[in-house]
């Protein structure tokens, strides 16, 4: 498609991440099921938080909030994948691209942040435990969740703006299955370097504001629960931390890769698969880890499941 700026390009056209049919079935059921198991498990998180009591806590709050942009998270992404392995032309609009590049950031900043927001929880329950209901009202856990969202939402704004005034003059093909920042500034016949420093600036600063904080977090965690005399006592209160910790990693793991680099380094083929991780597999496993590695909301689903039971 040529053209003399992006006023001419009205569409994109997504390559997606196989162009083999037998392979597009194959990953179309696969990422189905994975988006149902998404769906179910990070509503059904919100359904138990939300109507049993004994989970009405700061913890949960924080929890509650991570499960609704992990629903949004992977939505934004996954349904548009799913439609586009089952036909031979991955169009999307250009306004379509800008929302889901403007909405997929979004959410990914909050998930990034709310997981530093859920660090300082724990550390203030583990390492001020006796003012924790004083330092964790209602209104601070509100204005936390308030401040990782405005700062979210700049972000996103910035770099939607920042990659939507650049050129697409040669092509308008997209070696990606969604419209992400990289493969939109390797199409761009616009020189990036600005691109590059506004998106390296904001990746590494968000990365390291709160990997820092977290792991500052942990630094007070680690020597509180060594101080605790009792083994069943430092069990449990290790236990409240793993779940976080384990979600953690797999989340900076693989976008701290494919966002805190040049841009000449990337590989697109691969880092199209990597992505896979972050925007599909992520959102379905958060539900899981929190579930299956914490008592209390085992208990309370035991409980609903035994509501359910009563006649």
């Amino acid at each position: 498609m040529a053209g003399e700026n992006n006023s001419a390009v009205t569409e994109f056209f997504l390559l997606g991440l196989t162009e083999n049919p037998s392979l597009a079935t194959i990953c179309f059921v696969i990422f189905l099921l994975m988006y149902l198991i998404t769906c179910m498990g990070n509503l059904g998180m919100i359904s138990l938080i939300r109507f049993d009591s004994q989970l009405h806590t700061p913890m949960y709050y924080f929890l509650n909030n991570l499960a609704f942009v992990d629903f949004c998270y992977s939505s934004t992404i996954t349904p548009k994948t799913l439609s586009n392995f089952l036909t031979s032309k991955k169009l999307i609009s250009f306004a379509g691209c800008v929302t889901q590049l403007f909405s997929f950031v979004l959410t990914a900043s909050v998930e990034c942040l709310l997981l530093a927001v859920m660090a300082y929880d724990r550390y203030v329950a583990i390492c001020n435990p006796l003012l924790y209901t004083v330092i964790m009202t209602k209104k601070a856990c509100a204005q936390l969740v308030g401040v990782t969202y405005i700062m979210a939402f700049i972000h996103a704004l910035v770099q939607t703006i920042s990659t939507f005034r650049l050129s697409f003059c040669h092509s308008n093909v997209i070696n990606h299955y969604f419209c992400d920042i990289p493969p939109l500034l390797k199409l761009s016949c616009s020189r990036t370097f600005s691109n590059e420093i506004v998106l390296y600036t904001f990746g590494t600063f968000q990365g390291i504001f709160t990997s820092v904080q977290i792991f500052i977090s942990y630094i007070y965690i680690v020597a509180a629960i060594l101080r605790i005399r009792s083994s069943e006592g430092r069990r449990k209160a290790f236990s409240t931390c793993v779940s976080h910790l384990t979600a953690v990693l797999i989340f900076y793991g693989t976008t701290v890769f494919i966002y805190v680099r040049p841009i000449s380094s990337y590989s697109l083929g691969r880092d199209k698969v990597i992505s896979v991780f972050y925007t599909m597999v992520i959102p379905m496993l958060n539900p899981l880890i929190y579930s299956l590695r914490n008592q209390e909301v085992k208990k309370a689903l035991k409980r609903a499941l035994n509501r359910i039971k009563l006649p």
